[in-house]
């Protein structure tokens, strides 16, 4: 009798885990595109990935490339894509696994994200600029190794976010457990919470249509995946970054938030100090200052940049 108890309270806890997970991803929704400017779909090793373009084609080409988290999308960069657009013919794209491009039940990695880059780049644009937030910086600098960028500019950029930990992959892919698992560190207080904490200076400017967002897209099918990678810390790169970056021939701009804490300012001053690279500090902002100060951001990327023609008086 008691086993038969246990086994009915285990089943009817799998349904209840079960029926909330569907209930979640029916609430989310489609997710929409969040950028002004007009949708294309790249396919890239079978996986439909979406980016969006704004900005004159005859423009320098610039591509915006999201960190990584578990809502991370091309969202990311909506206060300054139309600013951007001015000067630039901008390409902003969610990256495999995220937003509104395909998350295929693959084991993500920092090669694949890095080979994506560099073919995405090859194909919809000619030497561009590439700008990359956080982790995905690593991304770029190890792309550009063998593409023909124009110019990086990494935001608070990182080769290292949490030991490896290859079981927390495992369990965060399960069907159930895992679901169960990812879609409660995924709520909309720990979404607000990471922003508050890791990616604004001022809680006040958080824009609640971008936790929404987030939320939303942390709740599309398949939306794990990429973030299982992520928290077991399988993305990292194998390489040493100021290393990479001090290898590099492509013109780099390090871009950091004064009082980002997550990678904070003296991991920028020694990348730069040891790349020999020019570094940008942003006050008032951590991790997102290109989100949270976008006219100061642009300001100080249209100086930076070759192509740019701007006074600043």
């Amino acid at each position: 009798m008691k086993l038969r108890t246990v086994l009915g309270a285990a089943v009817g806890t799998i349904g209840a885990a079960v029926l909330g997970n569907r209930l979640l991803a029916k609430r989310a929704g489609e997710l929409e595109n969040p950028l002004a400017g007009v949708e294309r779909t790249y396919r890239w090793r079978g996986i439909e990935t979406k980016y969006t373009v704004a900005g004159d084609p005859n423009d320098p080409d610039m591509i915006l490339c999201h960190g990584i988290h578990a809502g991370a999308s091309s969202r990311e960069f909506e206060p300054i894509v139309e600013r951007l657009a001015e000067d630039y013919h901008v390409i902003a794209v969610d990256l495999p696994g995220f937003g509104r491009s395909n998350r295929p039940p693959l084991i993500y990695s920092s090669t694949l994200y890095a080979e994506f880059i560099r073919d995405f780049a090859a194909d919809v644009a000619d030497e561009p600029t590439v700008v990359a937030s956080s982790l995905t910086g690593s991304f770029a600098a190890e792309a550009a190794q063998e593409s023909e960028f124009e110019q990086l500019v990494l935001i608070c950029p990182t080769d290292e976010t949490t030991d490896e930990r290859p079981w927390v992959r495992t369990l965060v892919r399960t069907p159930i457990v895992g679901s169960t698992l990812f879609n409660l560190l995924a709520t909309k207080p720990a979404i607000r919470y990471f922003y508050d904490r890791d990616g604004y200076y001022d809680s006040d400017r958080i824009d609640d249509a971008e936790i929404e967002y987030a939320w939303k897209s942390a709740h599309q099918p398949g939306a794990r995946y990429a973030p299982a990678s992520f928290s077991s810390g399988t993305l990292d790169p194998e390489f040493d970054l100021a290393t990479e970056l001090a290898a590099l021939e492509t013109p780099t701009t390090l871009v950091w938030g004064r009082d980002a804490e997550l990678v904070p300012l003296r991991e920028g001053r020694d990348l730069a100090d040891a790349a020999d690279l020019e570094l940008v500090v942003i006050d008032y902002a951590t991790q997102l200052p290109h989100a949270e100060h976008p006219d100061k951001f642009v300001e100080y990327l249209n100086a930076e940049l070759p192509h740019a023609d701007i006074d600043l008086e």
